[in-house]
């Protein structure tokens, strides 16, 4: 491709070249003297210088005068123009002496008219001017097309391919000529971006393999701990005094707490890898009753009657949902906080208020609590990862719905749109 533009460049320049010494050969100024006639003039002149008859010159192409050695005119034809010696200097002219039996009786003033003939080289000069002007307006022309089709447009090809590569979008190709001026280059720039495309799903497929694997430890480590926690329940009625029941009782509560860690980091872990699945059915809302009385263990919750719908849930999620924020409650809430639940049909949603009588939570903080791992500044004297009001909504927004949480002057309310069904 070098070789052809090189080619083609030098030969432009010889045909511009040989464009112009072609229109300077041809510029034709008659600036040459007739010598012939010239001498015919003087001769018939010097044999007739007693008597100048115009009938003598007839046969002239040239305009002249003639003056005597004091300056008198004797003769001069109509267009000439100089009369005396100091005139033919000042014009240029010819100044031809007049010898009669060998004595200079006068002068020819022949006229040559050089303003004449530098106007027409002026001319001419404009005209070649005019003419070079244009061959260089069109080879210019020529060459920002050639500039705009060989290299600009190929760097706005890409500029826009390096775009696509900062936005992360490895899928379009950069499309250009091998046989281009920055073929080669060009074809470069896709081969690393078919490479950064290749390593992207490798890192990929390693994460999700490291994914998968914390996710397979999170499912095994449950078995172990739900035996532990069933074999301090069998103690705890076998146990006879205050302080073995003490004992038990704590490491009860600490395995309910590795469970449930274990449990929230299972549920992120299978979320990242797009298989948390949530599978909406039709059910009636008295569904509700039984998922508040499953999570009714402490007796605190008093709920109002639940309307009768048909909303669209997964129940087992939906139980997911609210065995998250009541426990939320009971933690983060004053010890032995009532749990109120008050539902209201409004719009396409069956809204489900639940409500503590606890500190709340500050309001700079309010915006962030549905962040993954954040855990605000009431929570820091609780265990916890920071994971369940997290994948409550992640829950929610997959069943159609929502989970929205306000402070209240007396306590806290996080309100569930459950979609009702159609």
């Amino acid at each position: 491709m070098t070789k052809k533009l090189l080619i083609t460049l030098l030969l432009t320049i010889l045909a511009a070249s040989i464009t112009l010494l072609f229109l300077i050969f041809n510029l034709k100024v008659e600036t040459s003297t007739d010598r012939v006639a010239i001498n015919t003039i003087v001769k018939l002149t010097e044999q007739n210088w007693d008597k100048l008859d115009p009938k003598l010159y007839k046969e002239s192409s040239h305009d002249f005068t003639i003056i005597d050695t004091s300056g008198a005119l004797k003769y001069q034809t109509e267009n000439a123009i100089s009369v005396t010696v100091n005139e033919a200097i000042n014009n240029r002219d010819t100044l031809i002496d007049v010898i009669v039996q060998d004595k200079m009786v006068g002068k020819v003033i022949i006229n040559n008219d050089y303003r004449t003939i530098f106007i027409h080289m002026k001319q001419q000069f404009i005209q070649v001017s005019v003419v070079m002007l244009l061959l260089l307006t069109i080879l210019g022309i020529l060459y920002i097309w050639f500039l705009n089709k060989s290299i600009l447009r190929p760097f706005r090809k890409m500029q826009l391919f390096a775009k696509h590569i900062a936005r992360g979008d490895l899928e379009v190709p950069l499309e250009m000529d091998r046989n281009h001026l920055f073929g080669a280059f060009t074809e470069s720039f896709d081969m690393m971006r078919e490479e950064l495309a290749a390593a992207r799903h490798s890192e990929y497929l390693a994460n999700k393999s490291k994914k998968e694997l914390v996710a397979s430890l999170s499912h095994d480590i449950k078995t172990p701990v739900a035996s532990l926690k069933a074999i301090t329940e069998l103690m705890l009625v076998s146990a006879r005094d205050e302080k073995t029941s003490r004992q038990l009782n704590t490491l009860y509560s600490k395995a309910d707490q590795i469970d449930r860690l274990v449990t929230d980091m299972f549920h992120s872990t299978l979320e990242e890898l797009n298989e948390l699945k949530v599978s909406l059915t039709e059910e009636h809302s008295h569904l509700l009753t039984q998922i508040i009385n499953n999570v009714n263990f402490y007796e605190r919750i008093s709920a109002a009657s639940v309307p009768d719908c048909i909303i669209m849930v997964d129940p087992l999620r939906l139980q997911q949902v609210i065995d998250n924020v009541v426990n939320n409650s009971y933690k983060y809430a004053f010890s032995g906080t009532p749990i109120d639940i008050k539902f209201e049909i409004r719009g396409h949603y069956l809204e489900v208020d639940i409500l503590d009588y606890g500190s709340g939570v500050p309001v700079e903080e309010l915006p962030l609590i549905f962040n993954k791992f954040f855990r605000g500044s009431l929570a820091v004297s609780q265990n916890g990862a920071g994971l369940g009001l997290y994948i409550s909504r992640y829950m929610m927004q997959k069943m159609q719905g929502d989970i929205v949480c306000s402070n209240r002057e007396d306590g806290f309310t996080v309100k569930l749109l459950i979609p009702l069904a159609g």
